[in-house]
């Protein structure tokens, strides 16, 4: 199926949820406020194909704790959060069909979001604005090909690869970044037993574990409903991590950290802050087989601060996993040493966005490339 019919048969599936008339062109704008100057093109803001909310967010999330589940394969992917000691993971057999999950964590309110067409899995506070706390559906709308969300209270649109309001009342602000890791769910449970897992009870019918956009990420592939130029620096469906410090931005090609090894690490600085990227085979493609199960391995990335007690650690991947060279300590995919002197100790998170390149490229095109 292509990407064009997939978003068909999203739009014609949430028909049956009761989201909005596929002949709706978009929220309207809120009679209430006044809306700054846009800051983006709004002809460059397209539809995608669904109707608003036609892809139907999740604002009633309902978990289940990790050793009960029997929904997933040790290898796909999920959306890994944690926020004052409460950890959670977000199945993008979920996200793919919904795209946006409103919940609270940790006692923080987050939209944790996925943009399949970007691969794009991001989570942001949401914030309390004139005393409403801000709640984000599915407009519709795509901006360099990325979802863009819109806010229930003013119905600003806000492109998730920004995180900012665009167009709408609200032009101009932006939500606070909360560092998110998409990794299998075998890593993930295996750090966290005790945590908890977006479940497939969402209140609407859908084919949870199979992928509607089914080969979308091969390499030679074009992205689905991107006007613009593509930069040439790398292919447009390149596997990055992007990372940003201050206006500087660096991205981390998955084939630059990749090793025979299943383990690699790379370091760079970013804005000035030193950042170290660690990458684990063992995490299949949201989009690429018919089935997630069935996918092929891309593998996974963090990005951390390698600063530990004042000290800057030089991280070495091998066949031993990710190995620090001042004390031998090993850690995991997650910035946590699990042998060695610092055993138990954990990494700074760095916010860092997975992102095919071409859309990373877009938001961001005075990016530097990592190279090993």
């Amino acid at each position: 199926m292509t990407a064009a019919l997939a978003l068909v048969a999203l739009g014609a599936a949430a028909c049956t949820s009761g989201a909005p008339e596929a002949g709706s062109d978009g929220p309207s704008p809120a009679p209430s406020r006044e809306s700054p100057p846009p800051l983006v093109d709004p002809s460059q803001i397209v539809s995608g194909g669904p109707p608003p909310d036609g892809i139907p967010p999740i604002d009633e999330p309902k978990f289940e704790p990790a050793s009960a589940v029997t929904s997933l394969v040790d290898k796909e992917p999920v959306i890994a959060v944690e926020i004052g000691g409460d950890a959670r993971a977000y199945p993008a057999q979920v996200l793919l069909w919904h795209e946006i999950v409103n919940d609270t964590v940790g006692d923080v309110p987050v939209a944790v979001t996925y943009c399949p067409l970007c691969n794009t899995g991001i989570v942001f506070e949401r914030p309390t604005i004139d005393g409403e706390l801000l709640d984000f559906g599915t407009s519709g709308k795509l901006y360099h090909s990325n979802l863009v969300m819109y806010d229930r209270q003013t119905e600003s649109y806000w492109p998730q690869a920004l995180g900012q309001a665009v167009t709408g009342p609200l032009t101009g602000t932006e939500l606070d970044l909360v560092p998110a890791q998409m990794l299998s769910w075998e890593d993930w449970r295996r750090a966290n037993p005790d945590g908890k897992v977006l479940t497939r009870d969402t209140g609407d019918r859908r084919s949870y574990g199979t992928n509607p956009y089914v080969g979308y990420d091969q390499p030679g592939s074009r992205p689905f409903l991107f006007e613009g130029d593509i930069d040439p620096r790398l292919q447009p469906m390149e596997r990055v991590l992007g990372v940003r410090v201050g206006k500087h931005a660096v991205a981390f090609p998955y084939g630059e950290l990749r090793s025979d090894t299943g383990w690699g690490s790379g370091r760079a600085r970013v804005g000035g802050r030193s950042v170290v990227v660690f990458w684990k085979a063992g995490t299949l493609s949201a989009v690429d087989a018919a089935t997630i199960a069935d996918s092929r391995d891309v593998g996974a990335t963090g990005a951390f601060d390698p600063h530990v007690d004042g000290r800057v650690l030089t991280f070495q991947a091998g066949d031993e996993g990710i190995v620090d060279v001042e004390t031998g300590s090993r850690w995991d995919l997650l910035g946590r040493a699990f042998e060695g002197p610092l055993a138990g100790r954990e990494l700074d998170r760095v916010v860092g966005i997975e992102s095919f390149w071409f859309d990373w490229a877009a938001f961001f095109p005075t990016t530097d490339i990592y190279r090993a």
